[in-house]
């Protein structure tokens, strides 16, 4: 088992990396203030991993209530949040009780943000079974639902109690989901790790065929990157920005198409595409940069190429984005391959054009 530490001093929380986690409950045991918890997944991964998780955590001597929401995107919202309080207020849970988010990143935004809210905060713990989920929104504390004018724009900061993640659920995940996940991973070596990039660029066969190895170091260096920037940066006031490449523009497209339509790495990969694009017409990369991203993304199975919403659509989308400051639209940008800034130097007809080019 590979074991990170996220050091935020008296809310530090570890992160456990290996296959077969989900059957080791008694690692949950030691960051629980009661023997009470609630465990909420959704639809798809319920069946696979939710009652063989339950009887390990009852065997511990635990007592667990479940919940079961429905998966997807276009379930992130205020109705399904609800679900989730309905069932903590129904089941008596108080404020020692735990909760388990079991599933990918909507479940475990939607439970954090639960924990953070209710009866004014509780404990929670994130069991991540996406790629995604794993090397990005687990890790850190965001938390959050969606809005029609925006992804994520009601949630808080919230951290964990511990991370367990179990790369041996990686078999049961769809391969678009898997190469959606694989866009988290390679944002990472593009903003700040270069060598990461180098060995992806080398073992990314591997990773699309799940290796677990692979995996595992997939995973172990994402967190390490993750957690040096939550670290400091807990709140995103500068360096945690950077984690947002591509994000801007991909949160446009998740918006604009409907939640859901596409997948959030499909859409973070096609405005990595835009971002590095719209880096090289402000001098900061050239073209043989531009096709490195592109084609590491394209050789991940990820769409480099942008939905055809309309530049003008996209500008509004964008004005919504939670980097945006006094009006002004910041964008994370790279000055380098490995190198990623937060900027507001690019111009709005430079934007376009970036937008112009990269889209059907």
């Amino acid at each position: 088992m590979r074991t990170l530490n996220v050091a935020l001093d008296e809310r530090a929380y570890p992160i456990h990396i290996a296959g077969g986690l989900l059957a080791q409950p008694a690692l949950i045991l030691p960051h629980l203030k009661t023997r009470r918890v609630a465990v909420i997944t959704n639809d798809v991964v319920g069946p696979l991993y939710l009652a063989n998780f339950v009887a390990g955590l009852e065997a511990q001597g635990l007592r667990v209530s479940q919940l079961v929401l429905p998966d997807g995107e276009a379930h992130k919202d205020w109705t399904t949040l609800n679900l989730i309080f309905d069932h903590l207020l129904s089941e008596r849970c108080d404020r020692t009780t735990t909760l388990i988010a079991l599933g990918g990143g909507v479940i475990g935004d939607m439970v954090g943000f639960a924990a953070a809210t209710y009866q004014r905060g509780v404990p929670f713990i994130q069991v991540p079974t996406t790629l995604l989920s794993q090397v990005d929104s687990s890790v850190g504390g965001k938390t959050a639902i969606n809005h029609p004018l925006g992804k994520n724009m009601i949630g808080a900061f919230y951290q964990p109690r511990l991370v367990l993640a179990d790369t041996q659920s990686l078999n049961t995940l769809p391969d678009r989901e898997l190469k959606a996940g694989l866009a988290e991973v390679i944002k990472y070596g593009l903003i700040r790790d270069l060598p990461f990039l180098d060995w992806l660029e080398a073992n990314l066969d591997a990773l699309l065929a799940r290796d677990q190895d692979a995996l595992a170091e997939a995973v172990e260096r994402s967190c390490q990157n993750k957690a040096e920037v939550v670290v400091a940066d807990e709140t995103e006031q500068g360096e945690r920005a950077t984690l947002n490449l591509g994000h801007t523009f991909g949160h446009a497209i998740e918006t604009g198409l409907g939640y859901g339509e596409w997948l959030h790495g499909e859409a973070v990969a096609a405005g990595t595409v835009m971002a590095a694009d719209l880096s090289r017409r402000l001098g900061w990369l050239n073209d043989v940069d531009v096709a490195r991203v592109r084609t590491v993304l394209e050789r991940a199975g990820l769409p480099v190429v942008g939905p055809a919403l309309g530049a003008d659509r996209y500008l509004e989308l964008m004005s919504h984005d939670k980097k945006v400051s006094d009006g002004t639209v910041r964008l994370v940008l790279l000055k380098g391959i490995g190198r990623a800034v937060v900027s507001a130097e690019a111009t709005r007809d430079q934007m376009r054009a970036s937008i112009e080019a990269c889209c059907a």
